[in-house]
């Protein structure tokens, strides 16, 4: 099993502009910076994980066609969060008011924003605490609201909210999108 490499560039001080030159120079190597300043080079996901990230994004995708209440994203883009790292969920949803609030130049780049609402699903490569990390790090940002898919272990969702503790369902189990998403319920089975 091969794990994302954390590479250490905090003492090399990136700032927001180098960090995304870097990722349009390298197209072919998906990055993530965290808020430390570690540079994360994910690998490429198999077909399972892909075909589940993709359904999992696609309900969501639905349900924000139907309401029109914000802008969804695919595991692409990368999200410059407030806290400093810069991220890509798996699935991500941004309140429609906050998006418009952004400039154009800001669109076209990395959003300097947390989204609303994220989604992670597990891959084979993936650590377990690196994504515990991650989440955490969401939170801190601000995200509202975010789901990580576990399949590997007891296949199992863990819901983030801020200020309260981490809840783990197992699965099949239905998903409710609360006040963040308002009207998305997301019935998901076992992986």
């Amino acid at each position: 099993m091969m794990s994302p490499l954390t590479l250490d560039f905090s003492q090399a001080h990136l700032t927001d502009e180098q960090f995304y030159r870097l990722c349009l120079a390298n197209p072919t190597v998906q990055l993530e910076r965290t808020a430390k300043g570690l540079l994360v080079v994910m690998p490429p996901v198999g077909g399972e994980s892909g075909n589940r990230e993709l359904e999992l994004g696609l309900d969501l995708g639905l349900w924000n066609r139907q309401t029109r209440l914000g802008k969804v994203f695919s595991s692409s883009t990368i999200f410059n969060l407030p806290g400093g790292g810069d991220r890509s969920p798996d699935a991500a949803w941004v309140e429609l008011s906050r998006w418009e609030a952004l400039t154009p130049e800001e669109r076209q780049k990395f959003p300097p924003l947390a989204p609303d609402f994220v989604m992670e699903l597990r891959s084979r490569t993936d650590s377990l605490d690196k994504l515990h990390e991650k989440m955490q790090e969401y939170l801190a940002s601000g995200v509202r609201l975010g789901w990580l898919f576990n399949p590997q272990q007891d296949q199992q969702v863990e819901v983030y909210r801020p200020g309260h503790s981490t809840e783990v369902r197992s699965l099949p189990t239905t998903l409710s999108g609360e006040a963040v998403l308002p009207g998305f319920i997301l019935s998901v089975n076992r992986f």
